[in-house]
């Protein structure tokens, strides 16, 4: 039997969580939370139908909570949508596409989706609320910090870390053993070779 989950957050991140979700099917989506704007839009199939000041009631009524909005320059609304949450004693669920590589002996925190073709390497470390997108690469060893975005298919070598926060862009590649600090922008194609302290 299948568990119920609540979406937050109706763009086109969205549609790619779903696409992961029905794959896995481990779960029923049962609401799209977005703006008052979007009531009434459709997503894959799936009606928006409620608002923030539903949040509450839906989260007494299902427990099981993801939020599908997407994450480049800023992290704040994920951030700030994670902390209300968990006020109101939301269950985030790890959501991992089943063609993606998840090492036995990695760690994917809570609220984490990992999506199609991603790999996490052995005793690599992702924590809550993070996005691996598509065909991206945790190394051996590497950290993943909460609220970050590992775009489609960057790389984070081993033993690299990415504290909270930070954004890792397409075909982004981190060296081995270097550190990117909080909430910091590594643009797409960029290759990092030095470590860069968190954002002032």
């Amino acid at each position: 039997m299948k568990n119920n989950l609540i979406l937050i957050g109706g763009g086109g991140h969205c549609r790619s969580c779903i696409d992961v979700i029905e794959l896995e099917n481990k779960f029923k989506i049962k609401a799209i939370v977005d703006l008052p704007e979007n009531i009434g839009k459709k997503i894959l199939g799936y009606t928006i139908q409620y608002r923030d000041k539903d949040l509450e009631s839906l989260v007494s009524k299902y427990k099981n909570v993801f939020i599908s909005l997407g994450q480049i320059k800023d992290p704040s609304l994920r951030i700030n949508t994670f902390q209300k949450l968990q006020y109101m004693g939301a269950h985030f669920p790890k959501i991992i596409s089943p063609r993606a590589y998840v090492s036995p002996h990695a760690q994917i925190g809570e609220g984490t989706i990992v999506m199609h073709d991603a790999i996490i390497n052995a005793n690599a470390k992702v924590m809550d609320n993070s996005i691996i997108n598509t065909k991206a690469l945790i190394e051996h060893d590497a950290f993943v910090g909460s609220h970050c975005h590992i775009a489609t298919g960057a790389i984070v070598n081993g033993d690299a870390k990415v504290f909270e926060g930070s954004f890792v862009g397409s075909n982004a590649v981190l060296k081995q053993g270097i550190t990117i600090g909080k909430k910091r922008v590594i643009p797409a194609g960029e290759r990092m070779m030095n470590s860069l302290q968190e954002e002032l």
